[in-house]
């Protein structure tokens, strides 16, 4: 039997009243937090269950999903406000159509210079989630301190797990992975995994790396009154607590200003100061060399 799931393009797309009151909703956490785009679907589903939209059942996800890739096939919801778990992507060496496209690259690189916003500080920082499709959230928060984001889920990251210990040794200095996770039995192991692997390729080389939950922690499960679940009856191991939530539930929002805050705190702000106060003239200097004599 032909599938007769839709391909490509609907822009013919008329979606029923239940699915524009439901897109109305999504319209609306969309506009709330185009500061953060792009979001999840699963973020966008804890806000709507939050506010009773949708009921906190895996049909009810599935059928977000639905009406959301609809809106998106249609160009009823832009393609880069949400982002998708599982996005990888290899791409093609740099490449110009010749000489003068390759000094105008150059001159653009030139007049974006910055400055290694980690130069001078005592700890080098990384941010890790375990959820894909949050990593350019959490990249944005980042991106003030010069700070990378990486994906750090699955148990099986093997090469991930060593490209982060080569980091940390290439850094020089001690090295401090702020990680986001969810509360649940995988989330705790996936994070000991990742330290136990990491600190002990790192360990061999004589550097030092330090793995810290962020979130999703007990208390912040109290004190914004994140939506729990009890823990899988199917998984067997050992875990902390007695009911799970997804990083997800934290909005993009309060979850930016935590990892904003890990971030502050393990900063020397004076440092990062005057690191960027040189920039404007070493760019200067750059653009100047680029257009000098000869």
């Amino acid at each position: 039997m032909p599938d007769k799931r839709p391909r490509g393009p609907q822009p013919n797309w008329r979606p029923k009243r239940e699915t524009q009151r439901v897109l109305a909703a999504v319209d609306a956490v969309l506009d709330l937090y185009a500061d953060y785009l792009p979001v999840t679907l699963r973020q966008i589903f804890y806000v709507l269950t939050g506010e009773g939209v949708l009921a906190k059942t895996l049909r009810d996800y599935k059928r977000l999903g639905e009406y959301v890739g609809m809106a998106r096939r249609s160009g009823r919801i832009p393609w880069s406000a949400i982002r998708d778990d599982k996005q990888v992507a290899a791409e093609a060496p740099p490449s110009f159509t010749g000489p003068g496209h390759f000094w105008r690259t150059v001159d653009a690189i030139a007049r974006d210079y910055r400055v290694d916003r980690q130069d001078g500080q005592l700890v080098r920082l990384e941010l890790w989630s375990e959820t894909e499709g949050m990593v350019p959230q959490l990249a944005r928060v980042g991106e003030e301190f010069g700070i990378s984001c990486y994906s750090g889920g699955g148990f099986d990251g093997l090469a991930g797990k060593h490209d982060a210990a080569e980091r940390a040794i290439a850094g020089g200095k001690k090295t401090c992975i702020l990680h986001i996770g969810d509360y649940d039995a995988s989330g705790e192991w996936i994070l000991t995994a990742l330290a136990e692997d990491v600190t002990a390729f790192a360990a061999a080389a004589g550097a030092e790396v330090e793995f810290v939950r962020v979130a999703v922690t007990p208390e912040q499960v109290e004190t914004y009154h994140l939506p729990t679940a009890p823990p899988s009856v199917t998984d067997r191991r050992s875990f902390s607590g007695s009911t799970t939530t997804q990083a997800e539930a934290l909005t993009p929002d309060v979850l930016a200003a935590i990892v904003r805050e890990a971030i502050v705190a393990r900063r020397d702000m004076d440092v990062l100061r005057q690191a960027i106060e040189r920039e404007p003239a070493e760019r200067q200097a750059i653009i100047d060399r680029l257009n000098g004599p000869g």
